[in-house]
C-alpha cells in the first residue's frame, strides 16, 4: 500500500538525491502499468463492449488529471517532505481500518454510475500525495458507495491505467535524464516493479475479497511511526 510513500522514505534514508525520487517512482509505476495490463487483460477486452464503463473511466481520468495538474507544483514538492509522507501514510491506515465498516456488498462493476466515477476521480486525485495509497483510497471510496469488494478492486485498478500512463508521459523527459547512460537500471526498476506489481495484485485481490484491508492499516501505522522517528 502506497508504493510512492515507501519509496520516498527509502530514498530519504538511503541518501538518494531528492530530484531523482519522483522519476524513479513513476518508472516503477510504469512497471505496475504493464502488470495491470497482464492481470486485467480479459477485463480490458470486455470493457470495449460497454460504452458506459468506458465513459466512466474517461470521467475518472479527467477529474484526476484536473485535480493533479492544477496543483502539480505543490504535489511534487511533497515528495521531498518525508514527514508529510508519514502523515499521509497514517491517513491511509485510518481509511483501511475503517474499510470493513462500509462494505455493504450491493453493486457490481456494471451497476456503477457516474456519481461513483466522480468520487473515484477525486479520491484518485488525492492519491497524488505521496503516502496516500491510490488503491487503498479508491477502493475505500467505492466501498463507501456500496460497491462489492471484488468490483471495487477491479474498477479501481482499471480506472488507474490512463492515470499511470499519463503520469509517465508527462515525466518522460525527467525519467530519461535520471537514467541517462544507465539503461540497465531503468530495465531493472521496470522489471522488478512489474513482477512485484503482479504479485501485489494477486495478494490484494484476495485481501479485498476477504475484507482484510485493515491488516494493511496496522502495518502502515507501524511504518508511519517508524518514519516519524527516523526521518527527523
Amino acid at each position: 500500500m502506497s508504493s510512492s510513500g515507501h519509496l520516498v522514505l527509502f530514498a530519504w534514508l538511503s541518501g538518494i538525491e531528492q530530484t531523482q525520487i519522483l522519476p524513479i517512482i513513476i518508472t516503477c509505476h510504469l512497471g505496475t502499468f504493464f502488470a495491470l495490463i497482464c492481470f486485467f487483460a480479459r477485463d480490458i477486452w470486455g470493457i470495449f463492449k460497454d460504452l458506459v464503463i468506458i465513459a466512466q473511466i474517461v470521467m475518472v481520468s479527467l477529474i484526476t488529471a484536473i485535480f493533479a495538474l492544477t496543483a502539480r507544483a505543490f504535489f511534487e514538492q511533497l515528495f521531498q517532505k518525508p514527514t508529510v509522507v508519514c502523515l499521509a501514510l497514517l491517513v491511509t491506515a485510518i481509511l483501511l481500518l475503517l474499510s470493513r465498516r462500509f462494505a455493504k456488498d450491493r453493486r457490481d462493476m456494471f451497476a456503477l454510475n457516474f456519481k461513483d466515477a466522480f468520487w473515484l476521480g477525486l479520491s484518485q486525485g488525492l492519491a497524488v500525495i505521496p503516502g496516500i495509497s491510490r488503491s487503498g483510497i479508491t477502493i475505500f471510496s467505492l466501498l463507501v458507495r456500496g460497491v462489492k469488494p471484488e468490483a471495487a478492486f477491479k474498477f479501481s485498478f482499471l480506472a488507474s491505467i490512463p492515470a499511470i500512463l499519463g503520469s509517465f508521459l508527462i515525466k518522460a523527459k525527467d525519467i530519461s535524464f535520471v537514467f541517462n547512460n544507465h539503461p540497465g537500471n531503468f530495465c531493472l526498476a521496470l522489471g522488478m516493479s512489474f513482477l512485484f506489481g503482479l504479485l501485489g495484485l494477486f495478494i490484494l485481490k484476495r485481501v479485498v475479497k476477504r475484507l482484510e484491508l485493515h491488516y494493511f492499516g496496522y502495518y502502515l501505522i507501524v511504518i508511519s511511526v517508524l518514519g516519524f522517528i527516523f526521518v527527523k
